[in-house]
This record gives structure tokens, C-alpha cells and sequence, in this order.
């Protein structure tokens, strides 16, 4: 008796157990299903949150965001906007009759315009209708009569139809010390200035203009005055002292300057609800602008003192807003290896973290009393969530399915020390099928920045290298930040010896605790993680397999040829002063024949941020050294690609070659 009723509860949960989907491993085609989420935006019911979803299409080839809409309850969500062409900075206008956003589909004119729905139905229409400009962002005003408009002037190839003649090309004429931008190229003299748009009389009012540009411009709630930051030192590109304005919105407005900081105070700017205060974010020094910190700033409409709001969090924050009823502030918080929403009274205070566990911040936004935010989390990818009453609410439901799907590596955070006593940092991403006391072939992959960090997101890269059998092992070095702002800029002017210690320390700590096998070591990076894979295999002999990806090492000939020349002449000093302090810092191209590690180099070629004659400077020097190596560029990509192939490409070759030197004789 007792038997048969064993059997009779156990029989139908083995059986429903065995007709559970089974879980399958990370592929290469999954880059086709993570999606990007961002810019949540509440309506002004705080009923609805519109938001972007960022997709790789895999049958154009091309990357595409779209527009959609989850319900506050958690019930509804729903794509506003379809077609072949992307569309950002979805709005609100304050009457919440409609829902507006920039792109670049075909209507009148071409280039970046507003666009709007009406959310009683039909087609998006276009709202402006700007020849000669392109819309770099906007705002409603209060009473959903006019845009507040940031432009910047078209360059006449911009124009130009294509035809079966083309017209020749003409030359680019240069005379601005920041010549040079990634994506943009080179930099005229176009600069980004205030407009007003009147709707219903499609009439454009120039609010500021002279050698300037202008971003993160607001109106207040009341209507009365527009918020904007703006760099008007004499030269601004030899300067980064940004400052907050106000201005009345009208033509013939004087600017009135807020703010008096000797470096950045900038956005995203937040008005308080009475129209009376602005919170904006107070960074660093300038000679520190390659690691700055910023701090949460309050200042009145008239000008005064400003009050720091975290001064004793030593951690960085990003986009404030201000809750409903004014008494607070909503932002986020960068903090070893997570970004959290946190909250603080407009009096001071204590910084509250709003959600305990480990996950990566993007977007917050308020409105109504109620308060969203977009995150992910090591085993889930970036949703729109919602916090009330204490608890968090998921939103949106792009990932759930696919997500459902994977069997994921385990990540756990470890810590250790360099041999000069600084403690480190790590993050661990295991194989899904990781077996104790057994030793995997190990990859260092180096983050960029280097003021960037590791962190708790759903991060595919680490996932699918894991997926592949890979230990991966992520540091904040020194120089990430995450970790207070001396920790940050303690390699200011002193590249490639600090990161290294750490570096080495984390792998040293990988094998003492057996997590790695000491025969099979690989490393990799892009952007700072590459230039730092350059140093690391100029300095140790243990790795068998490198790939660095937009990287340099002869940092000397980056000079005039990236876009960092300020941090350049900040950090480091023009070459002919400093000569020796060059070639140190360029070690791993004059010491190349200490590299005996097989290095795939690669790049995009059109990208201005690291340019490609890093990676084929250091490719030249193995080749001529007898080194195994390999270059690889692709066509058409700035820093960071945007081509759905070639992203899926990158991470085919990258399961190649450390495949090829950590896993002979197995496939990739």
C-alpha cells in the first residue's frame, strides 16, 4: 500500500522531469538573439514605459532598434515601431497624447528627424522637417507645443544624391586641435547648438549659437528657462571644463552660466519638479579626464554654491532624476563589478541601494510616483524592470525565452593580491559542465577603457567561451573604476606596469587554487584590453594563445592619429618633451622579441578610437620575428561593430585560434 502511493507521487514527477526540454550549450548563431535595451521612458500617467530594443538581423546584415512599450502592471508589451530603419530617443509628450522619436527613415529631407505616434493609432508622421540639420537630441515642452531642439549643421556630402556620376569629392580642410572622432571622422567646424521648433507653425527659433556646442538641454516644468551643458573655454577642445547653463527660451536669450568647476559638470540633467534646483553630475580634474568620477550635483536656478550629494560615496554615478514628489534623487552607482540603482534625499545623507543583488544598471527613469530601470544579471539578459513597495518587478520579457534555453556557466567573484599588495578583483565564468579538482585551459580576457569594469551583466562573450570549455577570468585591474577614484587614476601616466601586476597576480591565482591549467593559458582583449594583451605577452611567456583586438603598443606613432590627443598631452607630455616617457610606455613594440606567444591581431578599419596601424605595427614586428600571427580587419567597422556577420566572424576566429593553440587536435 505504502509502495503503490510512493509511486503514484513519484512516477508522474519523473515523468514530467523527463519531458522537460533539456538544456543546450552557447553557439555562435546566439549573438543573433541578445538583444540591447535601452532609454526607458515613463509615460507621464507613469502607466507605460516605452523603451529600445537593440537587434542584430541576421538577413540584412545590419543592426536594427526599434520602439516598444511595456505596461507598468507587467501585463502588455508591445513593438511601436517596424521597418528597416532604426529609431532612439523615444518621448513622451507631456499632454501624453504621443510618443516621439529620432530617425532616420525616408520622409521629407533627409538625415535624423523627429518623428511621432499618436497613441489613439495610426502611422508615425514626421514632425520636423529640417534640410540642413541633423537632430542630435530633444525635449518637449511643458505644454507639448514646442521641441527644444539640439542640431548640428549637415557637411554637404550629407546631401549629395547618389548617382550613376558621382561628384568628386572635396577636400577636407582641418584647423581644430580635436581633429578627429570615432564614427564621426574628422571634426569641422559644424558644432551642436539650441533651437526652438513650434509645432503647429513647423517654425525653427535659434537659440544659441558662436564656436560652441551645446548638449543635455532640458526645459524646466514650469516652462521658464531651458538647462543645457556647454564648454566655452576660448579653445574647447583643449579644455574639459563643461558647465551647466540656463537660458530663456526665446531668441535673443542670454546664456547664464551655473556652474564654475574647474572641470566637467555635465549630464544627464535633472530639473526638481518646483523648477527651482538642477542635479547634474561634478567630475574630476581635467588632467584626469581619462578617469573620472562623478559626483551627484545640486544647484539652484540662481546660480550659488553647489551641494554634493554623495561626497562620501566614493564611487561614480550616472543619470539622475528626480522622484515625483522632489525630496529625492534617483541615479545610478558604479560599485565593484555592479551598477545599482540607488536613491538619496535632496538634503543629504546616505546613499540607499535600491536592489541587493549583484547586476548591471543601464537606464532609470520616474514618473507618477513609479520608477523603472533597465538591468541584467549574470544569467539573464538586459530586461526593463520596476520597483514598488520595495520589491522588483520584471517588465519586459525579451530574453526570458531564449535565456530559458541555455545551460550558463556559473560566476563567482574571487580576490587576491599583487605582489606589490594591491588587492584585485576578479570575476570567474566557469564551463556549464565544470567538474572540481579538474584543470581547464584558462582565458584572461582584459576589459577596455581601462576606466570601465567587469561586471555582473549577462555578458555572451564569457558565456560562450565557457560554453567552449574555457575557465574565464576577468579583472578589474587597477585603473577600472568601480573601486573609488584613487584606484581609478593610479595608472595616470604610467601605462601597462600597475595593470600588469594585477594581471599576472590573478593568473598566478587561478593556477594555486586549480582553476586553471598552467599548459594552457590564453589571453585577450579589445580596445585597452588589447593594447593591455600587447603588454602582458611582451612581459610573461606563460600564455600560449593571444588575441588582441583594436590594440597598439608603439603608442608613440597614436600620436595625432586617435582621438586621445588631449589625455596625450595631459598625461604624458608631446613626444619631443618627453621622449623617454614614450618609449617606456611602449615597450611591447620595442621589446617585441621578448613575444614568443602566437597573437591574432585584429581591427576595424575605419576606426579612429585605436586606429588599425596598432594592430598591423605590432602584426609587422611578429612576422618579421618569426612568431605565429595573424591579422584580420574588417572592412567599413569603427571601434565597436555594428555588422552582424562580422560580430558573429569575430567570435568564430576568436574559438579558432585559442582553440588551435589550448585545445590541439579538437575542434573550436
Amino acid at each position: 500500500m505504502r509502495l503503490s502511493l510512493f509511486l503514484a507521487l513519484v512516477l508522474p514527477l519523473a515523468v514530467a522531469g523527463a519531458q522537460s526540454p533539456a538544456k543546450r550549450l552557447l553557439t555562435l548563431d546566439d549573438v543573433y538573439q541578445e538583444h540591447e535595451i535601452t532609454e526607458p521612458r515613463c509615460s507621464p500617467d507613469g502607466k507605460w514605459v516605452a523603451y529600445t530594443v537593440d537587434t542584430l538581423d541576421k538577413e540584412a546584415d545590419k543592426r536594427i532598434t526599434h520602439i516598444w512599450m511595456a505596461a507598468w502592471e507587467g501585463d502588455q508589451e508591445l513593438q511601436m515601431t517596424y521597418g528597416s530603419e532604426s529609431e532612439s530617443s523615444p518621448a513622451w509628450s507631456p499632454d501624453g497624447k504621443y510618443l516621439s522619436f529620432v530617425s532616420s527613415r525616408p520622409g521629407k529631407n533627409k538625415g535624423a528627424q523627429v518623428w511621432v505616434l499618436d497613441r489613439r493609432g495610426g502611422e508615425a508622421r514626421q514632425l520636423t522637417n529640417l534640410k540642413d540639420f541633423n537632430v542630435i537630441s530633444y525635449d518637449w515642452s511643458p505644454d507639448s507645443k514646442r521641441l527644444l531642439l539640439v542640431l548640428r549643421e549637415k557637411e554637404e556630402s550629407e546631401d549629395e544624391e547618389k548617382t550613376d556620376k558621382p561628384k568628386p569629392p572635396k577636400p577636407v580642410v582641418i584647423d581644430r586641435y580635436q581633429f578627429k572622432e570615432d564614427i564621426e571622422g574628422f571634426l569641422t567646424d559644424k558644432r551642436s547648438h539650441l533651437y526652438l521648433f513650434d509645432i503647429a507653425a513647423e517654425k525653427l527659433e535659434q537659440l544659441t549659437k558662436d564656436a560652441f556646442d551645446e548638449t543635455d538641454a532640458q526645459f524646466s516644468p514650469d516652462g521658464s528657462l531651458v538647462a543645457f551643458v556647454s564648454n566655452r573655454a576660448p579653445d574647447p577642445d583643449r579644455s574639459k571644463n563643461t558647465d551647466v547653463f540656463v537660458i530663456e527660451p526665446h531668441a535673443g536669450g542670454t546664456a547664464r552660466q551655473l556652474t564654475s568647476f574647474s572641470g566637467p559638470d555635465s549630464g544627464r540633467l535633472a530639473w526638481s519638479p518646483d523648477s527651482k534646483q538642477i542635479a547634474y553630475l561634478q567630475g574630476s580634474e581635467p588632467k584626469y579626464n581619462a578617469y573620472n568620477l562623478d559626483h551627484l550635483a545640486l544647484i539652484g536656478v540662481d546660480g550659488g554654491k553647489p551641494r554634493i550629494l554623495n561626497a562620501d560615496l566614493d564611487r561614480g554615478v550616472s543619470l539622475p532624476v528626480f522622484s515625483s514628489d522632489g525630496k529625492s534623487l534617483y541615479f545610478i552607482v558604479a560599485d565593484d563589478g555592479s551598477e545599482y540603482p540607488a536613491r538619496v534625499s535632496v538634503n543629504g545623507g546616505a546613499v540607499e541601494r535600491l536592489e541587493k543583488k549583484p547586476q548591471v544598471a543601464t537606464g532609470i527613469d520616474t514618473r507618477a510616483g513609479h520608477l523603472v530601470f533597465v538591468e541584467s544579471h549574470d544569467d539573464s539578459g538586459e530586461e526593463v524592470y520596476a520597483l514598488e513597495g520595495g520589491s522588483v518587478r520584471q517588465l519586459s520579457h525579451r530574453h526570458d525565452e531564449w535565456v530559458s534555453q541555455l545551460q550558463l556557466g556559473s560566476v563567482e567573484d574571487i580576490s587576491f593580491r599583487a605582489k606589490d599588495g594591491n588587492e584585485v578583483h576578479a570575476l570567474v565564468t566557469k564551463p556549464p559542465f565544470y567538474e572540481a579538482g579538474k584543470k581547464y585551459p584558462m582565458l584572461l580576457r582584459i576589459h577596455g577603457g581601462p576606466s570601465w569594469q567587469s561586471g555582473h551583466d549577462f555578458n555572451l562573450e564569457r558565456q560562450l567561451l565557457a560554453a567552449n570549455g574555457y575557465v574565464v577570468l576577468a579583472v578589474n585591474y587597477r585603473g577600472s573604476y568601480g573601486r573609488g577614484f584613487d584606484y581609478g587614476k593610479s595608472i595616470w601616466g604610467d601605462w601597462g606596469d600597475k595593470e600588469v601586476l594585477d594581471l599576472q597576480a590573478s593568473v598566478d591565482h587561478a593556477i594555486k587554487i586549480g582553476l586553471a591549467d598552467p599548459d594552457r593559458l590564453g589571453v585577450g582583449g579589445w580596445s585597452y584590453g588589447g593594447i593591455l594583451t600587447d603588454y602582458l605577452i611582451a612581459s610573461d611567456q606563460r600564455f600560449k594563445a593571444a588575441i588582441s583586438g583594436a590594440g597598439s603598443a608603439n603608442q608613440i606613432s597614436m600620436f595625432g592619429v586617435d582621438e586621445y590627443i588631449f589625455q596625450y598631452n595631459e598625461e604624458v607630455g608631446p613626444p619631443w618633451r618627453n621622449p623617454e616617457a614614450w618609449v617606456k610606455i611602449s615597450y611591447p613594440f620595442f621589446k617585441a622579441d621578448r613575444i614568443h606567444t602566437p597573437t591574432l591581431f585584429m581591427g576595424g578599419e575605419e576606426d579612429s578610437n585605436v586606429p588599425l596601424v596598432g594592430g598591423e605595427q605590432m602584426y609587422q614586428a611578429l612576422r618579421t620575428l618569426g612568431v605565429p600571427t595573424q591579422l584580420v580587419v574588417y572592412p567599413g567597422e569603427f571601434h565597436e561593430f555594428t555588422r552582424p556577420s562580422f560580430i558573429r566572424d569575430r567570435f568564430e576566429r576568436y574559438l579558432a585560434w585559442y582553440g588551435k593553440y589550448l585545445k590541439p587536435g579538437q575542434q573550436p
